[in-house]
């Protein structure tokens, strides 16, 4: 019998199951951890904060199509890591968390950042109502089938983040490697499920019954790869397409069949095609409130009225917020490919839509040319239309773009077009600052040879501003691009039109309008910078930020102008009952 640490057969595991990243910070229940992978293969990616490291896994995961792993601490550093971890579980980002833990012999005694208020050993309970599962070990010899068990729920069915929280004194336990490859014997390429023949056959024929299709699509297209077959099944069947904002990407902006993003931030040329469809056939998707005009029915989607097929790997969205006509637990991926097979056979020669394509044409030259004015504008501080604008002609088509929220969230779903599934990386459901800045190195260290920019707010990028001294220090070349209006914009628009005032919103000193010189503190970090002077200097800078393949900041003032809203969003009528009232510009 052959017995090894069990933090140096963690590892091994690791290794086995071709993890090449682990993202973290360190804390004295870690460290038999990072001393064992310093000699694997695994790379340790070395943060300031552990909200960083998840974000970061987060980006990591979406970008690698893999599930991604994050090494905490006990205590403060679970906590710290766990707005991260939540961003991703309401994403359905596959994350396996392994955090330290205090002593088994000490439950309860209180050692030192133990979470026992309530129970004795209870910190893995704190993840609980955003996790798949949480798991605490209590013995060396049940871990290997715990660890194994959390990579296979986070990747199966609807991915999420698990958590399994490790007694640092397990980690140093002696223990034999037999349980370990036993579980290493374990295949986790599972078979996922599909759609019957006949079911396939009868959202086929009610697709080419119906006088007004729309698929609307969800980022379960993502999550399953499955964005060659849904453009194979839009272009045969000549459905138009429109997308959630986690959707964006599923099927490229220039395709003259995609509609674009509907709901409080979509347009109402997007918004009533979707309200006006006499069926709709969703696809990996929440329908969230956003998305859909807070499911005000005269809005984006008017359900039952419109009749609704929705598939989905997780029953429980199923009928959530819209009844369905016909529900169908499937994987995404599996569904289209028969599907697509199904359409084939009904109309080999597949289906033009002539009309489709002409109204959409027409749409996209009147509200785009209405965006390109902006985008011209030589106004300083710049208008978020035209930095938007430069970033898109500055950057090659399949480059990574991670938002933050506000401008660089809702107005790049609105108005930024996406050519490749999978490139906008974007927190939905959390809505989470700080997100886009750590997500691109993770984005980065998955897909190395992609261009990555984080397009954030100053709100969002002071928050972790020491995601720079990871750049650098595991030399990931990433471009942020600071949307500085010197204050959390959107909110100050709402907070504007509702209250007329911007208290609390708004970044001061004095009485006048304050901003950190980011591009000076990037320079402190060794990370290369500019600070924007004029609207002419932007796109050049971005270029040479491109070619430097080095991280680079860019500090660009911006006018706090809101995103143009068709839909609705409830919280307007709770601010101000029967006023049309939305955003206002904040001076």
């Amino acid at each position: 019998m052959t017995k090894n640490y069990v933090s140096e057969q963690l590892v091994d595991y690791l290794e086995h199951n071709n993890v090449e990243h682990i993202f973290g910070l360190c804390g004295h229940t870690n460290i038999a951890v990072l001393a064992a992978l310093e000699n694997s293969s695994v790379d340790f990616i070395d943060v300031r904060h552990e909200q960083i490291a998840a974000h970061a896994a987060d980006g990591y995961a979406r970008a690698k199509k893999e599930t991604s792993v994050v090494l905490s601490h006990l205590g403060p550093g679970l906590t710290n890591a766990a707005t991260g971890v939540a961003n991703a579980a309401l994403d359905s980002i596959p994350m396996v968390v392994i955090a330290g833990d205090v002593p088994s012999h000490y439950y309860g005694k209180h050692p030192h950042q133990e979470v026992n208020l309530h129970a004795d050993a209870s910190q893995y309970e704190i993840y609980r109502p955003f996790v798949k599962r949480a798991w605490r070990v209590d013995r060396p010899d049940l871990f290997p089938e715990i660890i194994d068990k959390a990579f296979s729920l986070a990747q199966s069915g609807r991915p999420g983040p698990v958590l399994v929280s490790v007694p640092m004194d397990i980690f140093s336990a002696e223990m034999d490697t037999e349980l370990f490859e036993r579980v290493k014997q374990n295949n986790k390429d599972l078979t996922k499920p599909s759609v019957s023949d006949s079911k396939a056959r009868e959202v086929v024929e009610r697709l080419l019954e119906a006088s007004d299709p729309v698929l609307y699509v969800g980022g379960g297209i993502m999550l399953a790869d499955a964005a060659d077959e849904l453009r194979e099944l839009v272009d045969h069947l000549g459905i138009p397409v429109a997308y959630s904002l986690m959707g964006k990407g599923a099927v490229s902006d220039d395709h003259p069949l995609t509609l674009g993003m509907t709901g409080f931030w979509g347009t109402k040329f997007i918004n009533d095609t979707c309200r006006d469809a006499d069926l709709i056939l969703a696809l990996g998707t929440r329908f969230s409130e956003a998305d859909s005009s807070s499911w005000y029915p005269e809005y984006t989607f008017d359900i039952p009225k419109t009749k609704l097929i929705h598939i989905d790997i997780d029953s429980k969205e199923l009928g959530r917020n819209y009844p369905v006509d016909l529900g169908i637990v499937a994987d995404i991926k599996e569904a289209l490919i028969e599907l697509n097979r199904v359409a084939k056979e009904i109309v080999p020669e597949g289906r033009k839509n002539n009309k489709a394509e002409e109204a959409i044409a027409a749409y996209r030259e009147e509200f785009f040319g209405r965006v390109k004015e902006h985008q011209k504008s030589d106004a300083f501080p710049l208008r978020p239309e035209r930095i938007l604008g430069d970033v898109r002609a500055a950057l090659p088509k399949d480059a990574y773009i991670t938002t933050d929220v506000g401008w660089n969230k809702n107005g790049v779903g609105q108005q930024f077009p996406a050519y490749k599934a999978g490139t906008i990386l974007t927190p939905g459901g959390y809505a989470t600052m700080g997100f886009g800045s750590s997500a691109a190195l993770g984005a980065k260290l998955a897909d190395p040879d992609k261009v990555v920019v984080s397009m954030i707010g100053d709100g969002g990028f002071g928050q972790n501003p020491s995601v720079m001294a990871t750049a650098v220090s595991e030399n990931i070349p990433v471009i942020w691009i600071v949307m500085n209006n010197s204050s959390y914009g959107t909110i100050a628009g709402l907070e504007k039109s509702h209250f007329d005032t911007t208290y609390g919103t708004v970044f001061q000193r004095d009485g006048e309008s304050y901003s950190p010189d980011f591009a000076l503190i990037a320079k402190g970090y060794g990370v290369d910078s500019v600070k924007i002077e004029k609207a002419a200097d932007f796109k050049p800078a971005l270029e040479r930020a491109i070619q430097s393949n080095k991280p680079f900041l860019l500090d660009v003032s911006m006018l706090n102008e809101p995103v143009p809203t068709d839909g609705h969003w409830n919280i307007m009528d709770i601010y101000s009952p029967g006023k049309d009232i939305t955003h206002s510009s904040v001076k």
